[in-house]
Parts: structure tokens; C-alpha cells; sequence
């Protein structure tokens, strides 16, 4: 039995390679997407228990994804937590505006995420 659902959103092939095994490994069911359109697509169609969410991607960025998401009334409920590159002040601010739960730069440990996984989900449910 799953421990939950996790969206991963990344154009870089490796980095979803990694979360999905990482977090598979640990007992949740991944699915992944490529850029955020596929995101919000899967996001309303699978509704995960969480979405990890590159910020810097093609057709629609990750801050914009967000908005989206948090804006429908079907994903609106859905943590997100942005994991990107992007690690000044004001790119987290930009973050949490958007409506996202938590912020990871990179580079980052699969394990400290893992953990924080495990910390965000068992805070929602």
C-alpha cells in the first residue's frame, strides 16, 4: 500500500529520475510531468497528496503553475513545494505569494527531502 501520491515536475530528465526513485524507494506512488501545462493536467486528473515543482521550465514556469493550481478549486488544497535553482530572497518570497508550502534549492539531498516530504504530508492529513 502506498504511503501517497507525489506529483514530480522537472524538464531535467535526471532530476525526476532520482525523485522518483528516491521517493518510490520510500513507499509513495510518483508520477512525474515535464513542464508545469502537463503539471496542472495531472495534477487535476491523479489528485497527489503533494507536487514538487521546478520553477524554471518550459511553456508554463513553475511560479506560474502555482498560481494556477492554487487557483482552481480542484488543486487548490494540494501542498506544493517549489524545488529549484533559484535560491535568493526574493525568489522564495515570490514562493510563498504564489501559494507554495515550502521552498528547496539545489543542489539538495533526496533524503532531507524525503524527510521533508514525510513532515509536510503527516502535517495535511
Amino acid at each position: 500500500m502506498s504511503k501517497g501520491k507525489i506529483l514530480v515536475v522537472d524538464d531535467e530528465i535526471n532530476i525526476t529520475q532520482i525523485l522518483q526513485f528516491s521517493i518510490g524507494a520510500e513507499g509513495y506512488e510518483v508520477i512525474t510531468a515535464q513542464n508545469g501545462e502537463e503539471a496542472i493536467d495531472k495534477a487535476k486528473r491523479e489528485q497527489p497528496d503533494l507536487i514538487i515543482l521546478d520553477i524554471m521550465m518550459p511553456r508554463i514556469d513553475g511560479y506560474e503553475a502555482c498560481r494556477i493550481l492554487k487557483a482552481n478549486p480542484m488543486t487548490k488544497n494540494i501542498p506544493v513545494v517549489l524545488l529549484t535553482a533559484k535560491g535568493r530572497d526574493i525568489d522564495k518570497r515570490l514562493g510563498q505569494e504564489v501559494g507554495a508550502i515550502d521552498y528547496i534549492v539545489k543542489p539538495f539531498s533526496p533524503n532531507k527531502l524525503i524527510n521533508r516530504i514525510q513532515k509536510l504530508l503527516s502535517c495535511t492529513k
